[in-house]
């Protein structure tokens, strides 16, 4: 015979186990069009906030299937058709200007700077405070994670 005590934590514990970590990465997509409308609400007969344009690194904060709530690089939260976000991963500067290194170090070689609100592609987290990043234009190195948002 089991005791109430016993069921209720082995109740609980069946719960946790089938329950989604909470501690899980942040998953981020990117507008895959042109321009993206921002809306207050999961709908089109929302009202229509901001336009954002392709590339822009956002937050997914909860997923309906066709609508998806996101977060911006500051902290505004609203939604987006699913339809206009790719899974590519990028990231946007957040620092007034930021040098891109030559490699994860600060001593290494300037191979350019990138100045605010420019969007690059996100190829690889470094692990030790860097992120290696691609400019649309092809160049491609390193730069703190302090200079940018969206990883």
């Amino acid at each position: 015979m089991v005791q109430q005590p016993t069921k209720f934590l082995l109740s609980i514990a069946v719960i946790l186990a089938l329950t989604p970590s909470v501690a899980s990465a942040l998953e981020y997509r990117s507008v895959a069009v042109p321009r993206a409308i921002l809306y207050d609400a999961p709908s089109g007969q929302g009202k229509k906030l901001y336009v954002i344009w392709q590339g822009y690194p956002l937050e997914v904060i909860v997923n309906l299937g066709d609508w998806i709530k996101v977060r911006d690089n500051r902290g505004g939260l609203n939604w987006i058709e699913a339809k206009q976000l790719a899974t590519k991963r990028t990231v946007i500067v957040i620092a007034a200007q930021a040098s891109l290194q030559q490699s994860a170090d600060p001593a290494s070689g300037v191979v350019g700077t990138v100045e605010k609100d420019v969007v690059l592609d996100m190829l690889e987290m470094t692990g030790n405070g860097w992120i290696k990043v691609r400019h649309r234009d092809g160049l491609v190195g390193y730069l703190p994670t302090t200079a940018v948002w969206g990883y």
